[in-house]
């Protein structure tokens, strides 16, 4: 068992299931004191139970990223029980498939509220404390789909567009203070989301979600989709002293499917 974030202390959104649940495993393994936060708090508290912390290493906080107060009031919860927050993993995320005329001004703005401003509360509420102790990284789980247009995805494109350049711009404002930033974009990660994302995909595109694996697959020169723990070692690197160097990049894990 590796100990890269051990006596840390991280938040981590959208953690009770996918790419959120894998990175608490890895970082609670990686010896890190956690803050879980989904909208469950019976499966967030299932999920703590699992993991190899003590009571008062963990803690799990129900609540909505697009309320902007709660975030904030959460942040304040941790840093008074933990004492600071040394990573944010801002994994939150929601998603929606549609032709770009059959979505909505609702749809575009329920992507943003999630995708984007979920992101931007609880990255206003944990950097003035990092900024001051000049110490601390944020990590943002994107999207390849934040780097290229697609069919059918258009808001959820815009949301993760949104993400890459907020991420970009807050790496420049934090890092006089030695603050990190940076963006994971991952391709196809099989997780009970991308479950949701095949019917919604294949439904918008009028294929089968059999044909549609398929397409997928023969856009990813690796063969295969990308596994939740994978996404999840990334995220203990850049939130370990290794990455110390390394801000405002928007890193792709797809399994090579653009090369750039």
């Amino acid at each position: 068992m590796g100990q890269r974030l051990s006596g840390s202390v991280a938040i981590i959104t959208g953690a009770s299931r996918g790419i959120g649940q894998a990175i608490a495993q890895a970082y609670a393994k990686e010896g890190a004191s956690l803050c879980l936060i989904a909208r469950n708090k019976k499966i967030l508290d299932e999920l703590a139970a699992t993991l190899p912390l003590s009571a008062a290493q963990i803690m799990t906080l129900a609540l909505d990223v697009t309320d902007r107060e709660a975030c904030f009031q959460a942040v304040t919860q941790v840093e008074k029980y933990f004492g600071r927050v040394d990573t944010l993993v801002n994994n939150a995320g929601i998603y929606r498939s549609k032709t770009f005329l059959e979505y909505t001004a609702q749809d575009f703005q329920e992507l943003l509220d999630v995708n984007l401003f979920g992101v931007l509360h609880f990255t206003q509420a944990c950097l003035p404390h990092m900024q001051q102790r000049q110490k601390g990284s944020i990590i943002n789980i994107a999207s390849t789909a934040g780097k290229w247009g697609s069919r059918n995805q258009s808001a959820y494109n815009v949301s993760k567009h949104a993400v890459v350049g907020l991420t970009r711009c807050v790496a420049l404002e934090a890092s006089p203070y030695k603050v990190t930033v940076n963006a994971i974009c991952p391709g196809f990660v099989e997780t009970d989301m991308f479950d949701a994302v095949k019917i919604e995909a294949a439904q918008s595109g009028n294929t089968s979600i059999a044909d549609f694996e398929k397409a997928a697959l023969s856009r990813v020169p690796l063969g295969r989709f990308t596994q939740a723990a994978e996404i999840a070692g990334m995220a203990v690197f850049l939130a370990s002293a290794d990455a110390t160097g390394m801000t405002g990049q928007s890193i792709q894990m797809d399994g090579g499917m653009v090369l750039c």
